[in-house]
């Protein structure tokens, strides 16, 4: 690897070539789960524009297959897509797409658990509670069994990262998403405590996005997108796409010394008082 403090402010084009490089993610394969539409489908979609060969899940098959179809135009052909059917709360889904991907692609450098449901909102004194148990089961037991499974079939052996896809609502609460946020909140302190038990092989990080406009979060905005913006220093609801970039930059090779973080994504909605 090229010494960064070799390089002078008069070569641009060799700091340029050095960022470009920690940036490349070619001969690396990542799984994406929840990925068919949304926040999971703009990663997948990040990282075949870095190079990687991409395995994605989701329950819908018709949705998953409209997902591939569509990634394959961004990998330039279908060979470095590969979509799985399957709940992330089933271990034996969860099995068949870490196999299947290393079969597949030869690895599995890049783990993303973006899965994630929210089915109960409002007061938690009127919660179901076999609904937040299963919130639980799907954004905190499913991620961490996603992350077993990778690290038996490949990653003990050879390393790799980890981005988990939280949310703000686990760094403060909301009242409206509380079930939701808790288990969040769960991710985030799990994802730092995998970070001191898997280094230095494995880097696990956490992203925190406030309201993005996707169809899973569109309750929390449908009745007024503008008012809620708003209520942001930058004025607009985040899209997939923001997320995304941030997921590239975590499993590529530019954060190499960044692991058991959890980075907002928020609009700089948690910056006001």
């Amino acid at each position: 690897m090229t010494d960064v403090t070799s390089l002078s402010t008069d070569q641009p084009d060799q700091l340029a070539d050095l960022a470009d490089r920690a940036g490349d993610l070619t001969g690396r394969a990542a799984l994406v789960t929840g990925a068919s539409r949304g926040i999971g489908y703009a990663i997948a979609a990040e990282l075949l524009s870095r190079g990687a060969s991409v395995t994605i899940t989701a329950r819908k098959p018709d949705e998953l297959t409209r997902a591939v179809e569509s990634l394959a135009a961004v990998a330039g052909g279908p060979k470095r897509v590969l979509g799985l059917p399957g709940n992330a709360g089933h271990a034996e889904a969860r099995e068949q797409a870490v196999t299947r991907t290393v079969d597949e692609f030869g690895g599995l450098h890049i783990l993303v658990n973006n899965a994630g449901i929210n089915p109960v909102y409002g007061s938690l004194m009127d919660a179901d509670l076999d609904a937040v148990r299963k919130i639980f089961d799907v954004n905190v037991v499913a991620a961490l069994g996603y992350l077993q499974q990778a690290y038996r079939t490949w990653m003990g052996e050879h390393g790799g990262t980890v981005v988990n896809v939280a949310s703000s609502a686990g760094l403060r609460s909301t009242g409206a998403i509380a079930a939701y946020g808790a288990s969040k909140a769960a991710l985030i302190r799990l994802t730092e405590e995998l970070a001191w038990q898997l280094g230095p092989g494995i880097r696990v990080n956490a992203v925190a996005p406030a309201v993005v406009k996707t169809k899973f979060a569109s309750i929390l905005y449908e009745r007024g997108e503008d008012e809620v913006a708003r209520t942001y220093p930058m004025k607009r609801l985040g899209t997939p796409e923001d997320v995304a970039a941030l997921v590239g930059f975590l499993v590529s090779d530019a954060a190499s010394w960044i692991t058991g973080e959890t980075v907002r994504v928020d609009g700089g909605a948690l910056a006001r008082p």
